[in-house]
């Protein structure tokens, strides 16, 4: 499948949907936030593990599947590190490379996974009394290839 082709258009949306809300988690978190344990694992694993979900998946689409288990970095390599492993996926599904693995194993596996652990660490910040405000995703500005900590201002939060 070409890298325009519509099923991959729209993993790599999900993919600027996924740097969107989970770059907002980060964002203005105090670096207490990393450790906060809250009967779970701490967000630096959690963090850690989303970046492990998108080696991965990157990894299963070029077809050369592998797993690691990373130690968590500090926090703001962590985050750095999350950022990357997003772009290196969007560039990959960006390319005309051929993916070795179909759009919807891709996104039922490491994506919606990561997706799933991103409204976790959202709920550990509200938990962890340094809340971020909710927000209507459905106007958000997100864009496919737009993957990185740079982001588009929220255009309707609330409390």
């Amino acid at each position: 499948m070409s890298a325009t082709g519509p099923s991959r258009q729209l993993l790599r949306h999900t993919l600027a949907t996924l740097a969107y809300r989970c770059g907002k988690t980060l964002r203005d978190a105090p670096s207490s936030f990393a450790a906060y344990a809250g009967g779970t694992r701490p967000p630096a694993k959690i963090l850690a593990h989303i970046g492990d979900l998108m080696d991965w998946g990157l990894s299963m689409a070029i077809g050369a599947q592998k797993w690691n288990d990373s130690t968590p970095l500090p926090w703001e390599q962590e985050v750095a590190r999350f950022f990357a492993a997003v772009k290196k996926f969007d560039e990959y599904l960006a390319s005309d490379a051929p993916l070795q693995a179909s759009v919807e194993k891709l996104f039922q596996g490491p994506i919606a996974d990561a997706l799933t652990h991103t409204g976790q660490i959202a709920m550990l910040r509200r938990m962890a009394e340094c809340p971020m405000k909710g927000e209507n995703y459905f106007v958000a500005e997100i864009q496919a290839g737009r993957v990185g900590a740079e982001q588009a201002a929220p255009r309707k939060e609330f409390d």
